[in-house]
């Protein structure tokens, strides 16, 4: 795969590091790379866009699941994972997470995170939607993200990993064969470093998380702006699945007008026995799957979504009062001190709730040792595509996953490091310091306007949001190539375009990601998982079970291209090799 030669309007850099390995991210997929890679004498720089702290991880509540628990099984975790991705997980990929899933989870306890524990001293553990048994293990109630996080960043500092914070990534550095030399950055703010700079390294592990702000309501915290995606795509990476989306069934519901990051009402309320009703406190999910309320999770937002149709209702509830106010406070002080803080005690009341954008299941085409294809560049996380998810996210799978292959990762580029190994460097245990590509003089990319972020986010609530159709997929496309073609044409005309910042940056990189995400949703003419189009019903094995691929061509059109199984092809790294 060649370069698109696309790069982001930005001042050249003004100032460099060398590594033998980036991290871009900080949730747990970064910074357990940053960690392995450190513990395997890899030079490591982290970069982060926020404080260490503030990726998404630390906003999980519900947990992290694995075979832990007495009688559960890696095959009954993969039975449970293969069920909730409607046909499109890569098998391989999903026995590699359930397989290695339990001992890395007790090496992230290992490393500092403490998970709550039963009266009997071993892990506590619950169930979510999906899963047939306990295998949900938390922290502090719901506050299982905020404590990985917590230990994970300690581990890092007291480490010495090298971190640059408060830097968002741009793109990515090349040398004259194509290969990863490192990326450019812009640091906000007062620092070590500021401005536009670069890291160089041979080694670039992208763990940006999500996307979720191309929507107008979401889970994801404001640094959740498909980034990382976008840089692999101008770098000429292959993206895969980006159309399904998880829209999580139970946000709390704050108004039809609310934008932003919603407070999330976690899955692991119904696992221990919370119901969904309307306001009638009618149960609407009994009889519409054997796990009511805990079937996988676009069933239930579907079903949320067809009584708030059915009823001309804006939210439906989520009645927890039964569990009373000690196992609130026990059990989930965060999400009750959430609910409070919006007026509404579930001790007393039901909670509204609404489905709203969570989590992606697609992101950038990688293989089981998190290779993309372009050489040297790797993801793990939410901004990686696996194959592990298929068409929706089984619940608390994505912290297993992040652990996982962010560990694989490091295997990949150890052993290419190792001694013997055919390490580019001929100087010792660190390699030579790539030579980038030069940074183009004219800028290839134009900046959409700040203002540009709400109008991406209006058009996909409306037009690709839970609910999809023919039309609303067109109309939404239409919207998003008049704000391409006007910030093109301006730049091809007179050559400017908007002031390079975080906020035009940003409003590309979702206009990037907005795209892809649209042109996967109206090829996709069926439903299937998290994808919901009103105008195909129906599950289409015949000819939809398969991936929908997705890179960027130099003139910034779309590549679109379906593989020919469920299976994903390997990476062009992959093929190389066999």
């Amino acid at each position: 795969m060649t370069s698109t030669g696309i790069r982001l309007h930005a001042p050249a850099p003004g100032w460099s590091i060398a590594a033998d390995v980036v991290v871009v991210g900080s949730g747990v997929a970064g910074l357990t790379a940053a960690l392995r890679c450190e513990a395997a004498g890899l030079r490591t720089v982290v970069v982060t866009k926020a404080r260490l702290d503030d990726g998404s991880t630390r906003w999980a509540q519900g947990g992290i699941a694995a075979a832990l628990g007495e009688g559960d099984t890696p095959e009954q975790h993969l039975d449970d994972t293969l069920v909730a991705g409607a046909g499109l997980c890569d098998e391989e990929a999903v026995r590699i997470l359930v397989t290695e899933g339990p001992d890395a989870v007790r090496r992230l306890i290992e490393t500092g995170a403490h998970f709550d524990e039963s009266e009997e001293g071993g892990l506590e553990l619950t169930r979510e939607g999906g899963h047939h048994r306990r295998r949900i293990a938390h922290a502090g109630g719901d506050a299982t993200g905020a404590e990985i996080s917590r230990a994970l960043v300690e581990a890092v500092r007291a480490r010495g990993v090298r971190t640059v914070e408060n830097a968002l990534v741009l793109d990515l550095l090349t040398d004259a064969s194509g290969r990863t030399a490192g990326v450019t950055l812009h640091v906000m703010g007062e620092g070590q470093h500021d401005g536009v700079g670069a890291v160089h390294a041979p080694a670039v592990i992208l763990a940006t998380g999500g996307m979720g702000q191309v929507f107008s309501a979401t889970t994801n915290p404001s640094v959740s702006t498909g980034d990382g995606v976008a840089l692999a795509l101008r770098a000429g990476a292959e993206v895969s699945d980006l159309e399904f989306v998880q829209f999580h069934p139970t946000v709390l519901f704050l108004g039809a007008d609310a934008e932003g990051q919603q407070p999330l009402v976690s899955e692991a309320v119904r696992g221990e026995g919370a119901h969904l009703v309307d306001a009638d406190g009618v149960r609407f999910m009994v009889g519409q799957h054997e796990l009511a309320e805990l079937a996988p999770r676009d069933i239930v937002a579907k079903g949320i979504m067809r009584r708030m149709q059915e009823q001309g209702a804006e939210h439906m509830y989520l009645d927890a009062r039964h569990f009373g106010a000690a196992m609130w406070e026990h059990r989930f002080p965060t999400i009750l001190a959430a609910c409070r803080a919006h007026g509404i005690d579930p001790v007393h009341e039901p909670i509204p709730i609404a489905p709203a954008a969570h989590y992606a299941s697609g992101g950038v085409r990688t293989d089981s040792r998190g290779r993309t294809t372009v050489p040297g560049l790797y993801a793990c996380g939410e901004v990686a595509c696996t194959g592990v998810h298929g068409a929706n996210r089984l619940a608390s799978n994505s912290l297993l996953e992040g652990l996982v292959y962010a560990e694989r990762i490091v295997t990949d580029i150890a052993a290419e490091f190792a001694p013997g190994a055919a390490d580019r460097s001929g100087d010792g245990p660190h390699t030579r310091v790539p030579v980038p590509v030069e940074h183009p003089e004219r800028p290839a990319h134009p900046l959409l306007a700040p203002e540009a972020r709400f109008a991406i986010q209006r058009t996909m609530t409306d037009g690709a949001g839970v609910l999809r159709s023919a039309a609303s997929l067109e109309r939404a496309a239409a919207q998003l190539q008049r704000l391409h073609s006007e910030a093109r044409d301006a730049l091809d005309e007179n050559g400017k375009t908007a002031e390079p910042g975080v906020d035009t940056w940003e409003a590309t990189n979702l206009l990037c990601v907005a795209r892809v995400l649209v042109a996967a949703a109206a090829l996709r003419e069926e439903t299937r998982g998290c994808h919901w189009r009103e105008d195909h019903a129906d599950r289409d094995d015949a000819d939809w079970r398969r991936h929908i691929v997705v890179r960027l061509n130099p003139d910034r059109t779309l590549a679109v291209r379906t593989t020919d199984t469920a299976d994903f092809p390997p990476t062009r790294q992959h093929q190389q090799e066999q």
